[in-house]
């Protein structure tokens, strides 16, 4: 849904990374950078529970772009919305590909976002021609997805979900249900077998945790994908891989093994952020815990209320100066690294002052990005069904669930890249899980 990394970063690195720590590696990369003598530093540590001041703060001192060291290496912030939307209208100026950046050797090792910068040959580093033919498949094979055959799909895997606590009368909404249904709609969607599925989303939760595991999850996810592709080769259906390999873009198997990747743990990623930022937003908001009890209605709105408060992935590291340039009356050195600053853009009150006031209607919101770079993973329309889903099926299921402890105590991963809380716990009545209804059929309308 966002362009998150095909390896995204893991756990919060320490408030003061490897290069703060060495006063000569941190010198070298600032020569020229004349500019960056009052830049303002950026790492995970500094992201607080309500970042709404500090990006206020930038914007006093410093206007709609801001110098910045991230983790000690300069860059610039667009926090702007006007700027952040020219920004992702210029591919000819602001490209996607990360071998552009005029610092990249001097990057250590050890640097925390280095996974977000490295390139891989998937579509989402691609450019131009290559962008436009590899994005352009990808957007196709999802125009296939039968909509409702996808909510039913959703219903199921949520419905799956909740039997696994359904008597408990407790859980964690993040873990034990955010995080486990939308890598398994998307796979099922690829024509996975039903065999594959649970050591697939297994492999991929490794990978997006950051576990011991990653290291050796990620060449098992390669191998699914490939014998995925091997399949679909010789017996297609109606599902995506297989609308991939006859489309007439002619993508290779490697093009296709690397992109469903991204697809898969892209949409994965903020899909179920976007369904766990809201559920928060429905239990703890007077205004939305107040029809938790009363149907549907309030569901689309908070969705669309979390996109400009709680945008799933705040801030992109994706964009680099193809030439020298100037952007809010600053001078951009080719090369030069641009982090899109989403969630600063949706509040910023040069373009719409009170945006938060009615923003349950208003999708002005960049929290997808925008432009040619912006988010195929999955189309904006078919991550929205997952989201919100999800989010129906729990309420159906749950009527009566409620926060275990108060909202001030709920805590935001650190993270400069991914808005996910760390745990959501909740108490409900025990339930019979649907599994062993009698009057319940898969697939059932709700």
């Amino acid at each position: 849904m966002t362009n998150s990394p095909p390896l995204p970063d893991s756990t919060a690195p320490s408030a003061a990374s490897p290069a703060s720590r060495n006063p000569e590696r941190r010198r070298e990369p600032l020569e020229g950078y004349a500019d960056h003598a009052d830049a303002v530093r950026l790492h995970a540590s500094l992201i607080d529970d309500d970042p709404a001041a500090m990006f206020q703060e930038m914007r006093r001192k410093h206007g709609p772009l801001v110098p910045i060291l991230l983790d000690d290496m300069p860059a610039w912030f667009v926090i702007g919305y006007r700027e952040l939307h020219h920004v992702t209208s210029q591919p000819q100026l602001f490209g996607r590909d990360p071998r552009r950046w005029n610092m990249r050797d001097h990057l250590p090792p050890d640097w925390p976002s280095l996974p977000y910068v490295t390139w891989q040959p998937s579509v989402m580093y691609s450019e131009g021609v290559e962008h436009q033919r590899r994005s352009g498949a990808i957007s196709d094979a999802l125009d296939t997805v039968d909509r409702t055959e996808l909510t039913l799909i959703c219903e199921q895997v949520a419905d799956l979900a909740i039997d696994e606590f359904s008597g408990d009368g407790q859980t964690d909404l993040i873990s034990q249900y955010a995080y486990r249904i939308p890598a398994q709609v998307v796979t099922r969607l690829f024509g996975l077998s039903e065999t594959d599925l649970p050591h697939l989303v297994k492999d991929v939760n490794h990978v997006l945790g950051g576990s011991e595991e990653a290291a050796s999850a990620l060449p098992r996810v390669l191998g699914r994908m490939g014998r995925l592709i091997t399949d679909k080769r010789a017996r297609p259906g109606h599902d995506i891989t297989s609308h991939l390999l006859a489309h007439a873009a002619r993508l290779t198997d490697e093009e296709i093994v690397q992109d469903l990747i991204v697809l898969m743990i892209a949409s994965h990623d903020s899909s179920a952020n976007w369904i766990g930022n809201t559920l928060r937003l429905m239990l703890v908001d007077d205004h939305f815990s107040m029809n938790l009890q009363g149907g549907r209605s309030s569901v689309g709105e908070a969705l669309n209320e979390v996109l400009w408060k709680d945008p799933p992935s705040p801030n992109l590291p994706s964009r680099w100066a193809v030439q020298d340039c100037e952007l809010a009356g600053r001078r951009i050195r080719r090369g030069d690294l641009l982090v899109l600053g989403v969630a600063a853009a949706n509040a910023d009150p040069q373009v719409q002052p009170a945006a938060h006031a009615g923003s349950g209607a208003n999708r002005a919101h960049m929290s997808f990005s925008h432009g040619e770079y912006g988010c195929p993973f999955p189309a904006p329309e078919l991550g929205e069904i997952i989201a919100k889903t999800a989010v129906e099926v729990l309420l159906d299921r749950l009527p009566d669930v409620y926060l275990t402890v108060k909202p001030d105590a709920l805590r935001w991963r650190p993270s400069l890249w991914v808005r996910s809380l760390e745990a959501l716990p909740v108490r409900f009545s025990p339930t019979v899980p649907v599994g062993q209804s009698p009057s319940n059929t898969w697939g059932a309308p709700r």
